[in-house]
């Protein structure tokens, strides 16, 4: 049976969003070991991995809240495609074992872009609405687009794929657009953090 998107409840979603954030999460400490001899690619994949930890963290106490408070839910839902979910946990795992075999560092970043491009980001900034506080959200939201703009610095200098870097490119001005709208419409665009126009060829 073909699946479909559909609105779910906040607890149906939490505990998928959280296996995903910690695959990937496991994805990039992989990278850090394989890249632990160049320090600023080191530096780049822990920075993916502290931030992965610090979504699980998020979710974790978005769920501390919802068993001390279900009414915190409400009747708010969350955009969720089972064929998404499935598509991703089947190219973490896939990318897991490939990363295990060792990479070479434009494969890794492409393999990160992918992650970032999927969906789980979304579903992650939904369920932080749980928490009413603007600030803790917003915070959020920005190293979200700080990791997207550290991702396209280190395609543009350490790979010379000129499609990859216009996705980048593209998916941080996506994400800027989109993602801080999501959380506060009304946010000045200047403090959005690394948010870099597309390289001019």
């Amino acid at each position: 049976m073909k699946t479909r998107s559909r609105r779910a409840t906040i607890r149906e979603v939490l505990d998928v969003a959280i296996e995903l954030e910690r695959k990937t999460m496991a994805l990039y400490t992989v990278l850090v070991r394989i890249f632990k001899s160049t320090d600023e690619l080191r530096g780049f994949w822990f920075s993916m991995a502290r931030h992965e930890a610090g979504h699980c963290g998020a979710l974790a106490l978005v769920e501390s809240l919802l068993e001390s408070d279900p009414t915190l839910a409400g009747d708010r839902k969350v955009w969720f495609d089972e064929h998404t979910v499935a598509r991703l946990r089947a190219l973490l795992t896939a990318y897991l074992k490939e990363a295990r075999r060792g990479v070479d560092v434009e494969r890794a970043l492409t393999m990160a872009l992918d992650i970032e491009s999927s969906e789980l980001e979304d579903v992650v900034v939904d369920l932080l609405q749980v928490v009413k506080d603007r600030r803790w959200r917003d915070q959020a939201v920005q190293m979200l687009i700080h990791d997207l703009g550290d991702l396209s610095f280190m395609i543009e200098k350490y790979t010379t794929d000129e499609q990859l870097l216009a996705r980048a490119d593209e998916l941080v001005e996506r994400r800027v657009g989109g993602l801080r709208k999501q959380v506060d419409a009304r946010q000045a665009p200047a403090t959005a953090p690394r948010a870099r126009a597309p390289r001019r060829r």
